[in-house]
């Protein structure tokens, strides 16, 4: 993992990353980033993650196809995020599709981009749990690179905005 992170250092931006998901608290965490973003004058990086399906040699045809279609879903999500992070800070945010598993993709995405500067995520306020990815990432929240604030699906955007 990268030592250092320079986002603060001259000739860098800090940037607040926001995992863009199926979930349905996703909105959350890309209005909060997009907020931050203003109030510390950074950027958004927004990633996809595909978790690829397994394979078996006679289903590579079968593969590739889902693989293309997990590729043009994660676009359109991506497109979706974009366009309401534009909508509320009128910013272009980075936009990055990784395929793998969610923990692995999401600490090299940190470590290949030393301007990130926090994590971003949004908890299901539902008796469910927080979400998959909230849950696997307390387990690893001492050793993580960057801070990570989890912002609760329940809020409106009214409590976000007085929170950042």
């Amino acid at each position: 993992m990268t030592s250092k992170r320079l986002c603060y250092e001259p000739g860098h931006q800090p940037k607040c990353l926001v995992v863009v998901d199926d979930s349905a608290e996703w909105d959350r965490a890309v209005y909060y980033a997009s907020r931050w973003a203003i109030r510390a004058g950074g950027g958004v990086v927004m990633l996809r993650i595909i978790e690829p399906e397994p394979q078996s040699q006679e289903w590579l045809g079968v593969a590739d196809i889902m693989r293309a279609e997990a590729q043009e879903a994660a676009e359109a999500a991506l497109d979706r995020a974009a366009g309401r992070a534009n909508g509320i800070a009128a910013i272009t945010p980075e936009r990055v599709i990784r395929e793998g598993a969610a923990m692995e993709q999401l600490l090299a995405v940190i470590d290949e981009d030393p301007d990130i500067a926090v994590l971003v995520l949004a908890a299901n306020p539902g008796a469910e749990g927080p979400g998959p990815l909230v849950t696997l990432l307390a387990h690893e929240l001492g050793t993580f690179p960057v801070p990570v604030t989890i912002i609760s699906g329940a809020l409106s955007d009214q409590s976000v905005d007085s929170l950042s």
